[in-house]
C-alpha cells in the first residue's frame, strides 16, 4: 500500500499513527501540502489536491478518517474499529466530534500562533486565536468528561484516540494548556508515549 503524505498534516499523522499500530505496511510518498493541488499524480488519485491518499493495489481512498477505518477492518484482530455495535457508534460519535467540533478551533490557534509563523504566511491574528481558543477550551471540558472513569474514550483504544490526539500536536507552541484538564492531559500523554505515535512523528521537527 501507498500512503501519499505531507509529515506536517494532521490528517496524515493520524493514518500514519494507526498503520503502525495495526503493523500495516506503508510505502511513504512524500506530498508537500502547500503544493499538493499541482501535484499531477496526487491529483490524478484525488480531484481535491489534498493529502492523505491511500493507494491499495487497484483502489484508491482519500479522507483520513475512512482510510483509518479500512485499515482498521483489514486488522479486525487489533479492535480498534469494534465489531460490537454500541462500541463502533462511541468510536465514530469522538471520530465526528473531532472533526467537526473540537478540531477545528485546536487547529485555526495553532495556525494562529504557530504555523503562521513557521512557514512565512503573514502575522498572526490573535484575536482570531484567542476567541478560537475560547471555543477549544470548551470543547476540552466536554473531553475531560468523556474521560471520567476511561483510559481510551471509547472504553479501549480506538481510531477515535488517534483522531482525537491528532488536533494536540502543536498545542504547546500554540499555548494552548491543559492544566485546567487533567484527564485530558493524562491520556494525551498515554497516547503519546505509545510506540506508534512515536514513530508517526518522528519526521516532525522539534517545536
Amino acid at each position: 500500500m501507498k500512503l501519499y503524505n505531507d509529515d506536517q498534516s494532521p490528517n496524515c499523522l493520524r493514518v500514519r499513527a494507526v498503520a503502525f499500530e495495526l503493523g500495516a505496511e506503508l510505502e511513504i510518498v512524500p506530498i508537500d501540502l502547500r503544493k499538493a493541488a499541482s501535484h499531477p499524480e496526487l491529483v490524478a488519485l484525488n480531484l481535491n489536491g489534498k493529502v492523505p491518499v491511500l493507494v491499495d493495489d487497484d483502489f484508491v481512498l482519500w479522507e483520513s478518517r475512512a482510510i483509518n477505518a479500512y485499515l482498521a477492518k483489514k486488522h479486525p484482530e487489533k479492535n480498534l474499529y469494534p465489531q460490537d455495535v454500541r462500541r463502533a457508534a462511541l468510536v465514530d460519535q469522538w471520530s465526528f466530534w473531532q472533526a467537526i467540533h473540537l478540531g477545528p478551533p485546536m487547529q485555526k490557534v495553532a495556525f494562529e500562533r504557530f504555523v503562521k509563523q513557521r512557514y512565512g504566511l503573514g502575522e498572526p491574528d490573535e484575536a482570531a486565536a484567542a476567541a478560537s481558543h475560547k471555543e477549544a477550551v470548551r470543547y476540552l471540558a466536554v473531553l475531560e468528561h468523556g474521560l471520567e472513569q476511561r483510559e481510551w474514550v471509547a472504553g479501549e483504544l480506538s481510531l477515535a484516540d488517534f483522531a482525537l490526539a491528532s488536533t494536540f500536536m502543536f498545542r504547546v507552541p500554540a499555548g494552548i494548556s491543559l492544566q485546567e484538564f487533567p484527564r485530558v492531559s493524562a491520556w494525551i500523554e498515554r497516547m503519546e508515549a505509545r510506540d506508534s505515535w512515536q514513530r508517526a512523528v518522528a519526521p516532525l521537527p522539534k517545536v
